[in-house]
């Protein structure tokens, strides 16, 4: 355990980085393009234009989660599984580690699925047939793409983020400008107000679940690089403006393009029917940039899911982690897309079980961090002490208790809870039911009982 104390925290060297760096980071790993999916599938929760951007607006602004749980990586110097010790114990905190690798990936599935499909209608439209090897050879093109950020350090990875950002966000802003003169204005005014309780909701508890929430297992992966001197304030700020804005811009132009392409949201190939809104000489350009707002998503999915392996002692072999993530990226997706073929159901189905035991976890993670850490600090010996940290009851009873008591509200591919009617039928509300009660419930027994503080 002598050598986990020496590697938990990064030396002072490594602490470097500035705000704007998790802004550009958050920024390129969010120009994707399934938030135009998600536009259109807001659209379906029967809201007026006003309430679909009020959705847009502040279900982009739950990034704002991931914003405050990234202080503790400023504060410490360390990643987000090793900070979560501290709310759950060494042993406790196996049940979020797992949990969030299934979130990674899920989410490196859907977004290799997503660029497999954006390769495929690439060489479809430069003239080869699509068939069954074609989409394996795209898949195979993506895997590729994807698995070469392994070798990026952490200076290169925020260098190819911004990159990213400058280049793609600029493409993305073209096709943008083609795909706006063509909305069907009247059509988005005629929409009529749905119910704010019944619909409204549901569709921002959506938008938090696959956005904020989602993302909140990265937090202090990439803050933990930060100088320990920068401004709380700003640090909070870049990662949650990194993340809003672009979602912002691309549910908002996702609802615009629902007035165009009424089966974005039902489609099982969204790529191929985005592009039919926009001229046949720009279909190059839209695939390329599809491609490049996708592949930044997963290299932080790979980063990251790097390091939860190693915080929860699962896998600690570079070559091991390795093997482990190209089976992730290679055969999940293989799966969805040669067996499955049903990209949509499988997003929704993934979206409604993960968030849950994200919103769950994240919301013991930031209570206890604003209850303790925040003024009174982790303690070194309870983030590498196995002995004297096991288990955090409060922290472990809390994340079981929520989650369980969203699964009993939830409607799920595997599961329909007793209480999964009325507001709760068929949307991700539960999410946000089981953020409010393991948070709620962490902030209760820590006052009632207070477990593992700072020494």
């Amino acid at each position: 355990m002598d050598s986990e104390k020496e590697t938990v925290f990064l030396p002072p060297e490594e602490r470097t980085d500035r705000p704007g760096s998790l802004f550009f980071l958050y920024c390129a790993a969010n120009i994707g393009i399934l938030g135009l999916v998600y536009g259109a599938i807001i659209v379906g929760f029967h809201l007026s234009f006003f309430q679909a951007i009020l959705v847009t607006v502040l279900g982009s602004f739950s990034f704002g989660l991931v914003g405050l749980m990234s202080l503790a990586g400023r504060d410490t110097g360390t990643v987000t599984f090793v900070l979560s010790r501290a709310a759950f114990g060494f042993k406790g905190n196996l049940i979020p580690a797992i949990a969030a690798l299934v979130s990674h990936a899920g989410w490196l599935s859907i977004n290799v699925c997503t660029g497999t499909l954006t390769v495929l209608a690439l060489f479809v439209t430069c003239g080869l047939m699509n068939s069954a090897l074609t989409m394996a050879i795209a898949l195979a093109i993506f895997v590729a793409l994807v698995l070469v950020s392994v070798l990026f350090s952490h200076e290169m990875l925020i260098r190819m983020q911004t990159i990213c950002t400058y280049l793609f966000g600029f493409l993305t802003l073209v096709i943008l400008v083609i795909i706006i003169p063509q909305t069907d204005w009247a059509m988005l005014a005629a929409m009529p107000s749905g119910d704010w309780l019944g619909n409204f909701l549901p569709a921002l508890a959506f938008v938090a679940a696959g956005t904020g929430i989602g993302w909140t297992s990265y937090a202090a992966d990439y803050s933990c690089h930060q100088d320990p001197k920068n401004s709380r304030s700003k640090v909070a700020w870049a990662v949650t403006l990194g993340g809003a804005i672009p979602l912002i811009l691309m549910l908002s132009v996702g609802i615009l393009l629902s007035t165009q392409v009424p089966d974005l949201a039902q489609s099982a190939n969204p790529i191929e029917v985005i592009k039919g809104a926009l001229p046949t000489n720009l279909a190059i350009i839209y695939y390329i940039t599809a491609i490049g707002g996708l592949t930044p998503q997963c290299f932080l999915g790979l980063k990251s899911s790097k390091l939860v392996l190693k915080a929860a002692h699962l896998i600690w072999d570079d070559k091991l982690i390795l093997l482990f993530q190209t089976i992730i990226v290679t055969v999940i997706p293989a799966i969805i897309l040669f067996i499955a073929q049903d990209f949509q159901g499988t997003l929704e189905g993934f979206l409604g079980i993960i968030g849950k035991l994200l919103a769950a976890w994240s919301s013991i993670f930031l209570v206890d961090y604003l209850m303790l850490r925040c003024k009174q600090g982790y303690s070194e010996k309870l983030l590498t002490d196995p002995v004297d940290n096991q288990i955090n009851y409060n922290g472990v009873i809390s994340w079981i208790v929520g989650f369980v008591i969203g699964m009993l509200f939830s409607k799920t591919f595997i599961f329909t809870g007793p209480f999964a009617t009325g507001i709760f039928a068929g949307n991700s509300l539960n999410v946000l039911l089981t953020l409010v009660v393991s948070g709620g419930l962490y902030f209760i027994l820590t006052l009632c009982h207070p477990q593992n503080k700072a020494e």
